[in-house]
């Protein structure tokens, strides 16, 4: 469960030169850890092979078209659920204190319901605990996946998986409307964004059976690798 969690996490970042090394590995490391079936490995596929054989520039520029032009798709949970409103900031607070009680601490100037954040946080539970907190947003990872799906992008796959892995499915939600792609002072405001990252290292024993590529995953998790700025990291 933690070495799926944090694939999930990283594939649905803003990519970066150490997933292209990583993913030739991927679809092996998840059929290893056994919680996805084959049709959904399947469906990782399409994705996994784009990040690793499209130039990484064009890859970039993908992502941020697709999750940082707007509020549609955007991978931060909490504005689906309270915009930004005075009780965003308190669910704010309260899932920090949660990633501080695990001793891990946000290395960036970052919200906490960075969706990716939240699989790093899922994946150093226990895998019963993490699945029962992976139900929280399990409507709004369903409503993402129809929207994802919608637009026919890859990064629907993961978005799916999450949302089955929190047995949502069919509950209706209104995420956040679409916002006009063109709001150039929206976007330049949100690429001032640092991006986010824990402190402390994830998931000491996820990757354990594959060295190698629990290295890799650690090198796409480790707050110290510099890498370019996306609109919602």
């Amino acid at each position: 469960m933690q070495t799926t969690l944090r694939i999930l996490s990283v594939l649905l970042r803003y990519p970066e030169e150490a997933v292209q090394e990583a993913a030739p590995v991927l679809a092996a490391l998840l059929a290893e850890d056994g919680v996805l079936s084959a049709e959904q490995r399947a469906a990782l596929v399409p994705l996994i092979e784009k990040l690793a054989n499209d130039d990484l520039l064009d890859s970039q520029e993908a992502y941020v078209g697709l999750f940082d032009r707007g509020r549609a798709v955007s991978l931060h949970l909490f504005e689906h659920v309270h915009g930004e409103s005075r009780d965003r900031g308190q669910a704010m607070v309260d899932l920090r204190d949660r990633y501080e009680a695990q001793g891990l601490e946000i290395a960036a100037k970052e919200l906490p319901d960075y969706l990716p954040l939240f699989l790093e946080y899922l994946s150093v539970l226990p895998p019963e605990q993490a699945a029962n907190e992976l139900t929280e947003p399990g409507v709004i990872l369903s409503a993402l996946a129809d929207r994802l799906e919608e637009k026919g992008t890859p990064y629907a796959a993961p978005m799916r998986i999450l949302a089955d892995l929190a047995g949502a499915g069919g509950e209706a939600f209104q995420i956040a409307p679409a916002d006009n792609p063109d709001d150039l002072a929206a976007l330049d405001a949100a690429w001032e964004e640092e991006q986010v990252r824990f402190d402390t290292p994830v998931g000491p024993d996820a990757g354990a059976s594959c060295p190698k590529v629990g290295a890799m995953l650690d090198r796409m998790l480790d707050p110290a690798v510099s890498v370019p700025q996306s609109g919602n990291l």
